[in-house]
């Protein structure tokens, strides 16, 4: 069963086609990889699907619901989650602060955060439990700013799982973290992810082989390649026009 289909999506920025009849599916519990040189339309399809950017034509489905026309936040309530490939956090609060307006935002009520003591307790519960996952519980009082780049990313990364939602996008997961954090994101994030369904692009070839189940490749705003990462590699196209000497056999 497909959690995202995307059918016939295409943009433009004035006379710019930046996106070309795009049709593809991810499956329940799927973790798609959307590979591409700088320019090929992958930041613009997530952008697209989490409804940040508005298309030129085509559709987009969660769970068989059309949400092409639908807010940002609507489709966040309906289980879409989303990180940035720049972080999009608020660094002057706390980790927990961050935390704990990541969850609240994601719920389906409109009960405000303060409102009841026990959606306090709740809310409060969730985000420590989640910091613990990763080792940051010890730090939830801590100022975003103050903790290194990578552990903001992680601190990114849950508010994004935050609410278990049914699809998570994810824009560059690991952009900027020094080699040695980077080698390790893919396992942090399958961990974090269990059986929710990941949609994530990415110029980490090692982040993308190690965590993805199938690789869709984007080239000049079409899909020229989708399988699993063996096929990807050994794509000669592929190969050609993106992979070159990083693709192994």
């Amino acid at each position: 069963m497909s959690v995202l289909r995307v059918e016939n999506l295409s943009k433009h920025f004035g006379g710019l086609e930046v996106l070309a009849s795009i049709s593809f599916e991810v499956e329940a519990g799927e973790k798609l990889a959307l590979i591409g040189p700088n320019g090929a339309g992958k930041s613009t399809l997530l952008n697209a699907v989490a409804g940040q950017s508005p298309v030129s034509g085509g559709e987009v489905y969660l769970d068989d619901r059309r949400i092409t026309k639908m807010a940002a936040h609507r489709r966040l309530h309906l289980g879409l989650g989303r990180s940035f490939q720049v972080n999009n956090l608020f660094l002057e609060l706390s980790v927990l602060d961050n935390m704990l307006l990541a969850l609240h935002g994601a719920e389906r009520s409109h009960v405000h955060m303060v409102g009841t003591i026990e959606n306090r307790r709740g809310l409060l519960h969730a985000a420590e439990e989640l910091l613990d996952r990763v080792g940051l519980a010890v730090r939830k009082h801590e100022i975003l700013h103050t903790l290194s780049y990578g552990d903001q990313r992680l601190v990114e990364l849950l508010c994004a799982f935050a609410a278990k939602p049914k699809l998570v996008l994810l824009d560059e997961p690991s952009a900027g973290l020094p080699t040695a954090e980077a080698s390790t994101f893919a396992d942090t994030i399958r961990k974090l992810a269990g059986t929710t369904t990941v949609l994530f692009c990415a110029h980490d070839m090692d982040l993308v082989f190690n965590l993805a189940d199938t690789i869709m490749v984007l080239y000049g705003g079409h899909i020229i390649a989708k399988g699993v990462p063996k096929e990807i590699s050994n794509d000669p196209k592929v190969r050609e026009i993106y992979l070159g000497s990083r693709a192994s056999a």
